[in-house]
């Protein structure tokens, strides 16, 4: 499964970046060298790289909770695999946007993680069920509807306060796009959405 391979890979690509600061560089979302030395590989591999171990982790655990879901349901609905493939790196491609344009005369910031990618695929799963259960901090079952308004809230408040060293500009990014992608590709969907919300 595409899931599966996903997360092998951001596991092994991460742990040789723990050990290899060099390679930690080359690969990490770095919006000045994108610009001014046509780094654009780095909008990629950047998804692949994590800070630690528990940043590693979570991501991973979060997408295997969502990604494999999605990737079965997909396939149910008739859609291709790489429209599977289109919601994890569109969700982390435009994740990047926003920093690229808003650091990039900034050598020192750096970004890494798939959190742009795992927050598509946890919002695309919210247009097919928004009152399936998440949990909130890992514990409190909520309505997913309700967590991912929440999410957005949160993500946007925690970005203009700037506090901490977590890009909450592309958990917010990529969790809009992961919900508009399957609308997109099946316009119809938004319809299911609506009923499902209004528990038709």
């Amino acid at each position: 499964m595409i899931s599966y391979l996903i997360i092998a890979v951001n596991v092994l690509i991460s742990f040789s970046c723990f050990s290899n600061r060099n390679m930690f560089m080359k690969l990490a979302f770095i919006p000045y060298r994108v610009v001014r030395f046509n780094e654009w590989h780095r909008i990629l591999t950047h998804g692949f790289v994590h800070a630690d171990t528990v940043h590693l982790l979570v991501n991973m655990f979060t997408f295997w909770s969502f990604g494999t879901y999605m990737e079965e349901l997909f396939g149910a609905i008739g859609f291709s695999k790489f429209s599977y493939v289109g919601l994890y790196f569109g969700g982390m491609i435009v994740a990047t946007i926003h920093d690229l344009v808003k650091q990039r005369n900034n050598p020192a910031y750096i970004s890494v993680g798939a959190s742009g990618a795992v927050s598509a695929i946890l919002f695309a799963s919210i247009v097919f069920n928004p009152w399936g259960k998440i949990l909130l901090f890992a514990i409190i079952p909520i309505p997913g509807i309700l967590f991912g308004v929440l999410y957005l809230i949160y993500c946007q408040y925690m970005a203009r306060k700037g506090e901490d060293n977590i890009n909450h500009n592309a958990h917010f990014y990529g969790a809009v796009y992961g919900f508009l992608y399957p609308i997109l590709l099946k316009p119809d969907l938004l319809q299911v959405f609506i009923s499902h919300l209004l528990g038709r």
